[in-house]
Order: structure tokens, then sequence, then C-alpha cells
């Protein structure tokens, strides 16, 4: 195959002007070049997944901390203080358990991508 350039056509050797540092992978053997795109594609995922665990885990603890809130926001206590107390540890019986659940969860996500 000839290639037009300064002087005349010359013939192609097969390497591509400047492709020596412009392509990361591989050295222009296409089994290397296969191996490098599959190694990167590997770490990209494994990059992404790490991500997707802590977002997962940030907006599990952000959830965990907003309904707790929200739930004992709307408790209205009324009485004496010892009935106030008791109304509001009933409240925590049922919501704590709940809000330790969606922490945990977080907290094996934080601990997966770490």
């Amino acid at each position: 195959m000839w290639r037009l350039g300064r002087g005349g056509p010359r013939p192609y050797n097969g390497r591509v002007e400047g492709g020596g540092g412009f392509f990361p992978f591989g050295g222009g053997d296409p089994e290397e070049l296969l191996g490098a795109l599959r190694e990167f594609a590997e770490k990209q995922a494994e990059t992404v997944q790490d991500a997707q665990r802590e977002q997962f885990a940030t907006l599990t603890l952000n959830t965990a901390v907003e309904l707790t809130g929200a739930a004992m926001s709307r408790i209205q206590v009324e009485g004496s203080s010892d009935a106030q107390a008791l109304a509001l540890r009933d409240a925590m019986r049922v919501l704590f358990p709940e809000a330790v659940a969606l922490v945990s969860a977080a907290r094996q996500g934080f601990m997966h991508s770490a």
C-alpha cells in the first residue's frame, strides 16, 4: 500500500504516525491491546461498584437519620414529665431498631467500599 507524503509516495509500514504515545494500551500487538483494554475495563467496573456502594451507604445513613428525626418530631407528648418520658421511650423502642437496621446496612456499604 502506498501513502503520499513529502517527497512523493512511500510504502506503508503498518505504523500510525505519532501512535507511539497516543494510545496508552498495548504496544501495537492486538493481543496485548486486548489484554490491556480488558484490564482497564475491569478496573473501571471495580471503581464504579465502589462508588455505587459508597453512594448507597451514604443515602441509607441519611435516610435513617431523617426518618428517625421526622418520626420523633411528630410525637406529641402530654401529661406529667413521667408520662412524657414513658411516651418517648415507647416511641424510641419502635423507631430505633429500624434506624439501627438502616445504619447497619450503611456501615456494611462503607466497609465494602473501603
